[in-house]
């Protein structure tokens, strides 16, 4: 996966109803250790990293490169959001196309918040990037996640195997003028 490229980051903050998506900052760094180090949040991503490994690694102000928006709610991070381009991906409808990804705190689950920032980071995608369709890859097994795959309008393209489990991969057409 590689970032965005040529596109000017960071946009200004994005606003939604209740939320902000933004650009990484140093008061998110605790947050970020908290997600990666997460076991709820990583069940379906091959499993979390040591909070100790995550403590000495993580940089001042991570995650900040184009495509990595910080999910803000009252002022405070509670998830990102990632668009990247697939590079390398083992997909061939996958490659090379903008990949939706997204984390959130375990407490921010259940109110709609990823439904409505990853919604955000599409709107903002279509006119950075016109006429581009999205990709997005999860485990068949987080029936949360195919659900709001299916919300955000993304439709199945195949299924597949890979790191142990039964792989989903929908894409998102590009939204027509």
């Amino acid at each position: 996966m590689e970032d965005l490229g040529s596109v000017v980051w960071p946009p200004e903050p994005i606003r939604t109803e209740r939320l902000v998506l933004r650009a990484p900052e140093g008061r998110d760094r605790a947050v970020f250790v908290e997600l990666l180090a997460c076991p709820q949040v990583h069940a379906y991503l091959g499993g979390p990293r040591s909070r100790d490994e995550l403590e000495r690694e993580t940089p001042e102000v991570p995650e900040r490169w184009p495509g990595s928006f910080v999910v803000d709610l009252d002022g405070v991070m509670i998830g990102q959001v990632l668009l990247r381009r697939a590079t390398g991906h083992s997909r061939p409808a996958a490659e090379g196309r903008i990949d939706l990804g997204y984390l959130f705190l375990p407490r921010a689950w259940g109110s709609g918040y990823a439904g409505e920032a990853c919604a955000a980071a599409l709107d903002w995608l279509a006119g950075a990037f016109p006429g581009e369709p999205v990709v997005l890859t999860t485990q068949s097994a987080n029936t949360a996640s195919m659900r709001l795959a299916a919300r955000l309008g993304f439709t199945e393209v195949e299924r597949f195997e890979a790191w142990g489990a039964e792989q989903w991969l929908g894409m998102r057409a590009p939204a027509t003028p």
